[in-house]
């Protein structure tokens, strides 16, 4: 690598066109050059006291960024100035949201509703009432996960559509309740009964809402891959456990897998051979459903526009079997609850059902009333306060995971398009507003039914009427007749539901790309097993992060041996990141400890460092000290104008800075005299 026409040489910037922009960018310098004679090739910063330059000059032509750039301003201005800075601000940011462009992008109706047509109609009604059947028995199911009667399923399963409806920018989202959210509320509210599960819709709401005003959108940003990844995981797991004492009919207690788990063995021995054997059986059909769903007969991966014999084609019978087996597979939740129900009643008439059945569900509409500020319990109000208290971190919770399943839907059916977190909290929050109005618990975008609403053809969020229609229906008309489903087969239609969230899939791509990854998800999935969730997920966000700030904490340094076209030998150190406090040590031992083993000049290439911080500052100030101090040039080669004047704050000795190939060699060229004070070399 070392050699007198040694061509691995550094790319040069756009050299600086006179000495003025050189000393601006620089942070000046007297003369231009110092102590080295060199006319626009760099300086050397001996002091910011003994500088008349400013740090840039107007007609500079060099272009950078002005972040961490410290300015100093002594003028004080009086309360009632503050006040009227203030009123141009606001009045900027009113016509900024007032714009027509914003309109749309809060209302995403507007964008659609005036190109509907009647394709869009057609696929719309047919992607509802598919989606319609599959929420009521899964809403029926979900109440259970979250310890609620049956009937506070369907209250948040329609009001939350006709919301969404106007403000959901997804077509594929139907709002309603969903597992994980059920199993958030579960353990929020704690058995303390359905009053506090329609504060914590409200309050969830109200939270996500304000979150959507703040653009607050990306803190979803910070749960990572494989922490969702091991959270679903271990959720899934948890609402299998769950659904367990059902499935045997015995009591089971505790919110934790592990928790569960313990209960469930130690009260197995009361467990009901009818209900087991019940509940097996539902579940079993229902996976063969679902694979049903998937056969297809006659020839496939035919594209419709191609030009083929007809022979090759699918024929209408082909055609009408293949829709019937979807739609039947699809369909397998209602059907094994209409199934289930005629089962239970058959066995009611006749005397008690050897197993457990939902029992009494009101009939009709929910009130519409503001949802419960204060409750009485055991002969005691408890207060708004309290109930908040009682809540606690499950609000703040709810709200996040709820934003995350929606985006993950979002994200999934988008094909490419980009998704508008800030619209979708906002969609988001009001429907669980509007839904906490008619006793609903908190729900949020279902992928399981996400996915069987795009595979119906749904075009637009309009497809979310059809679905609430359908459940006001079964409200009105069907609730006397969901006494006799029996508690197993709901069971079965969760847990054949959410075995399939247990994401293995992934484990072996992650092993595959980045081994390293494993640990957080890995993480997150024991830690929600055995701790609460908001727990679990907070301490897989913590190792996530802590991985982050190792990942910044130490920086890849590229260390070259190059040559410059006079034969002078020298160290080329790269950072491939930004100098902040937690790296700059790390860089600063091993730009020590490279320079003594070479015994040549340092030059530290900034092209990759775009931003420094205090402490950075102070470790150039001791790392400049020490070069001077061993008569060791050190040269900071292309660093950017902000980053320069951090530097320059604490006005390090012997500070060069040059941003060409053709300066950097007249400056080496200059300090071969140099004689090494204290040089180890290895």
């Amino acid at each position: 690598m070392i050699g007198d026409n040694n061509d691995k040489r550094r790319g040069s910037v756009n050299s600086m066109k006179s000495a003025s922009d050189l000393r601006g960018v620089a942070g000046g310098g007297g003369g231009g050059g110092g102590g080295l004679g060199l006319n626009n090739a760099a300086y050397i910063n001996e002091g910011l006291s003994d500088s008349t330059m400013s740090v840039q000059q107007p007609d500079s032509e060099f272009v950078g960024s002005n972040d961490f750039i410290l300015v100093e301003n002594d003028k004080k201005h009086s309360k009632k100035e503050a006040i009227k800075s203030i009123v141009p601000w606001m009045k900027r940011k009113a016509e900024r949201a007032f714009t027509k462009k914003m309109l749309y992008r809060r209302l995403p109706i507007l964008n659609w509703l005036p190109k509907y047509n009647s394709a869009d109609a057609i696929g719309d009604l047919v992607a509802g009432i598919t989606v319609g059947l599959t929420v009521i028995p899964q809403s029926l199911a979900y109440s259970n996960v979250a310890g609620l009667p049956a009937e506070y399923g369907l209250y948040g399963s329609f009001l939350g559509c006709f919301v969404y409806i106007i403000l959901g920018s997804c077509k594929d989202v139907p709002m309603g309740p969903t597992a994980i959210a059920s199993l958030l509320t579960f353990q929020a509210v704690s058995g303390r009964g359905p009053a506090h599960a329609i504060l914590l819709c409200f309050l969830t709401g109200v939270l996500e809402l304000l979150m959507g005003l703040l653009g607050l959108g990306f803190i979803i940003d910070f749960v990572s891959g494989p922490v969702s990844s091991g959270f679903t995981s271990a959720a899934a797991l948890i609402i299998v456990t769950s659904q367990i004492k059902d499935i045997l009919a015995i009591k089971v207690k505790g919110a934790t897998f592990t928790e569960q788990w313990i209960s469930i063995f130690s009260e197995i021995h009361k467990s009901s051979i009818w209900d087991a054997v019940l509940g097996i059986s539902c579940i079993a059909v229902l996976l063969i459903m679902r694979i049903v769903a998937t056969i297809k007969i006659g020839p496939s991966n035919v594209p419709e526009n191609e030009k083929c014999p007809a022979e090759n084609k699918p024929t209408l019978f082909h055609k009408l079997v293949n829709k019937f087996l979807w739609v039947f597979g699809t369909s397998r939740n209602a059907i094994l609850v209409v199934i289930g129900g005629c089962i239970g009643y058959s066995f009611y008439i006749n005397g008690e059902p050897p197993f457990k059945l939902i029992g009494d569900i009101p009939a009709g509409m929910p009130e519409f009333k503001l949802p419960p500020f204060s409750t009485v319990k055991d002969n005691a109000t408890v207060t708004f306060p309290e109930m908040v208290s009682d809540l606690g971190s499950g609000i703040v919770v709810v709200a996040l995971i709820a934003l995350l399943e929606n985006i993950a839907i979002c994200k999934a059916f988008a094909n490419g398009k980009t998704v508008d977190a800030t619209q979708e909290l906002i969609a988001i929050g009001l429907c669980n507003i509007a839904n906490s109005f008619v006793q609903g618990f908190p729900g949020t975008g279902s992928l399981s039914r996400s996915a069987v609403n795009n595979a119906s053809g749904v075009r637009t969020p309009f497809g979310c009427f059809y679905t609430g229609i359908l459940v006001i229906v079964a409200l009105l008309f069907f609730t006397p007749y969901f006494f006799y489903v029996p508690k197993a087969a709901l069971a079965a239609v969760i847990i054949a539901a959410v075995v399939f969230m247990v994401e293995v899939k992934v484990v072996k791509p992650m092993w595959r790309t980045k081994k390293s990854d494993l640990i957080p998800g890995l993480g997150t999935f024991i830690a929600c097993l055995t701790l609460p969730l908001e727990i679990g997920i907070l301490i897989g966000i913590g190792v996530n992060l802590l991985f982050i700030l190792y990942h910044a904490a130490r920086p890849k340094i590229t260390v070259e041996t190059l040559t410059t076209r006079t034969g002078i030998d020298y160290l080329m150190l790269t950072p491939d990141r930004c100098l902040i406090f937690p790296s700059v040590d790390y860089v600063r031992n091993l730009v020590t400890k490279h320079s003594i083993r070479q015994a040549a000049p340092a030059v530290i290439d900034c092209s990759h460092i775009y931003g420094a911080d205090y402490t950075a500052a102070t470790v150039i100030e001791t790392l400049t000290k020490d070069f001077a101090g061993r008569d060791q040039p050190l040269i900071f080669y292309n660093l950017k104008p902000s980053v320069c004047a951090v530097f320059e704050g604490l006005s390090p000795k012997e500070f060069i800075v040059c941003y060409t190939e053709e300066d950097l060699d007249r400056i080496l060229k200059t300090k071969t005299d140099y004689k090494l004070k204290g040089v180890v070399t290895s």
